[in-house]
Order: structure tokens, then C-alpha cells, then sequence
């Protein structure tokens, strides 16, 4: 039996990452990139090369524009629960979805999109920047919470293993040694 799936319907098959960056810079700019995306590459120094790099290296930022070419310029509908799981290379377009016309986008609406994304954060308990709310030590609170739980780690020591001091080798614990 032949179980290969056939990707040929979904938009992403057989177009390379420079080609999609190209169109959707073409349409929208790299304004209304960062604005919905929040990717520092469609801000700093923004251009088609720099940014193909840097979406090469990183798959989160990769997905993310996929997932914007897929669902905003090419105004597909929404997947299932199944196929969101996968990544968006991976995902089948069902036979009768044909891609629309590009959604339009605007930067007063990435910023109201923006403020909806950060109430729903706030309403959860979840804040966007997760730097903001680590103690100085470096550890977040969870692992603080699990290291203050445990015991603390000292060696079983036996009077025989006690160091033989004398008052004139307190300071200076590896004395014994230099003799």
C-alpha cells in the first residue's frame, strides 16, 4: 500500500524561504512584518538576505512567517486541532481551500492586536517578557521554589575522617598536606 501523503495543495510546497520573504515584504513591508511578527530582524537593518539567514538559523522565527503567509497573505481558513500541531510545511490543505486574496493589514491593528494578546497574558498570569520577573540570583521562581524545597547537601563524615588541625594550621586547611 502507498501511504505517501501528498503535500501539493499546501501553498509552502516546492517555495523556498527567499521567494516567500520576497513576496510578502513585496506586499505588506517590513514595517507590517515586525509589527504582527515581532522578529528583530524585520527591524534592525531589514533586508531580504539578512533576514533569510536569520530565519534559516532559527525555527520558531521560521515557523512564525510561515504561519503568516499561510493564514494572512494567502487568507487561508484555520486548520484543525490535528494538523496545528504540525508545523506548517507538514500541514495538508484540505482539496477545495484555495488560497485568497492577501488579508489586510495595517499598523493600528497589529498594535490593537498587540494590547488584546497582552490583557489575555495578564488575565492568565502570564507576562510577555519572562526576564522581567527573575529575582537576581538568575534562577526563575519555579526552579528557586524546587531548590528551596530540598534539603541541603552536606557528606556523611565520621569522627575518623575529622582533620588532625593544629592551632597553627586553622587558617589553612591544605597545611597537612604540605608537610
Amino acid at each position: 500500500m502507498n501511504h505517501e501523503i501528498n503535500y501539493k495543495n499546501n501553498p509552502l510546497h516546492g517555495l523556498g524561504l527567499k521567494e516567500l520573504l520576497t513576496q510578502i515584504v513585496d506586499h505588506y513591508g517590513f514595517e507590517i512584518l515586525y509589527a504582527y511578527l515581532n522578529i528583530n530582524c524585520f527591524k534592525t537593518n531589514p533586508s531580504i538576505e539578512s533576514s533569510v539567514k536569520f530565519l534559516k538559523k532559527t525555527d520558531w522565527a521560521r515557523e512564525k512567517v510561515e504561519l503568516f503567509y499561510l493564514y494572512k497573505f494567502k487568507n487561508l481558513p484555520r486548520v484543525s486541532s490535528e494538523q496545528f500541531a504540525l508545523s506548517p510545511r507538514d500541514r495538508i490543505i484540505p482539496e477545495g481551500q484555495t488560497p485568497r486574496e492577501p488579508a489586510e493589514l495595517s499598523l493600528e491593528d497589529a498594535a490593537r492586536m498587540r494590547e488584546k494578546q497582552a490583557k489575555k497574558a495578564a488575565e492568565h498570569g502570564k507576562t510577555k517578557s519572562y526576564k522581567a520577573n527573575r529575582k537576581p540570583g538568575g534562577y526563575s521562581s519555579k526552579q528557586e521554589n524546587a531548590r528551596d524545597k530540598q534539603e541541603p547537601w552536606e557528606p556523611e563524615r565520621k569522627a575518623s575522617d575529622a582533620p588532625n588541625r593544629s592551632s597553627d594550621n586553622d587558617d589553612d586547611p591544605w597545611a597537612k598536606w604540605r608537610k
